[in-house]
C-alpha cells in the first residue's frame, strides 16, 4: 500500500459523515429545530477523525516530509492551498460550535448559523478532498522512494495508535478543570 491508501480511506468515511450531515441538514430545514448532542457529535467527528486523525497525518508526515523535496510550482501551491484549507475547515467548526452554544442555550435562532456552517463543510470538503484524491497525492508520491513511502506509511500506523490515547488524555484533563 503506498501512503495515500490509508488518507484516501480516510477521506470516505469523511464523505459517508458528509452525507449523513446533508440528511440532518435538510431534516433541520424541515422541522425548524435541531439536537445540539448531534452536532457536538459531528463537531467531535471532525476535529478529531477529520482534522486531528487525518489532516494530522498531512501536515505532521507528508507535508513535512516533502518540505526537503524539489516540488513543482503546481504542488507547492496546492499544498500551501490545502493547509489554508485544513484553517478554514478549523474555523469553520470553531463557529459551528459557538452556534450550537447559543442554539442549545435557547436561541432557536441561531439554527441558521448551525445550516449555514454544515452546509459549508459539507461543500468545503468534497472539493478538498478531490484535490487531494486526483493531484496532490500522485504528482508529490512520485517525489518519494519506496523506502521513504514504506517508513511514511508506517509513521501513519504509528500516528493512528497514539491518537486513542491523546484524545482520552485531552478529556482527562478537561474534565479535571
Amino acid at each position: 500500500m503506498k501512503p495515500r491508501g490509508p488518507l484516501m480511506i480516510e477521506h470516505r468515511l469523511i464523505e459517508k459523515m458528509l452525507e449523513v450531515v446533508r440528511r440532518q441538514v435538510a431534516a433541520m430545514k424541515k422541522t425548524g429545530k435541531t439536537d445540539p448532542v448531534f452536532i457536538e457529535t459531528v463537531v467531535d467527528f471532525v476535529r478529531v477523525y477529520a482534522d486531528r486523525t487525518h489532516h494530522g497525518k498531512e501536515e505532521d508526515i507528508l507535508f513535512k516530509a516533502l518540505e526537503g523535496k524539489e516540488m513543482s510550482g503546481q504542488d507547492e501551491k496546492i499544498m500551501q492551498e490545502l493547509l489554508d484549507e485544513h484553517k478554514f475547515g478549523r474555523k469553520t467548526v470553531d463557529e459551528l460550535v459557538a452556534a450550537n452554544r447559543e442554539y442549545a442555550s435557547g436561541k432557536k435562532a441561531a439554527l441558521s448559523a448551525i445550516i449555514e456552517k454544515l452546509e459549508t463543510l459539507a461543500k468545503f470538503y468534497p472539493e478538498h478532498i478531490i484535490k487531494e484524491d486526483k493531484f496532490f497525492f500522485p504528482s508529490t508520491e512520485k517525489l518519494f522512494t519506496q523506502k521513504e513511502q514504506d517508513d511514511m506509511l508506517e509513521a501513519f500506523w504509528e500516528f493512528d495508535r497514539k491518537m486513542i490515547h491523546e484524545k482520552y488524555e485531552a478529556l482527562v484533563k478537561q474534565l479535571a478543570g
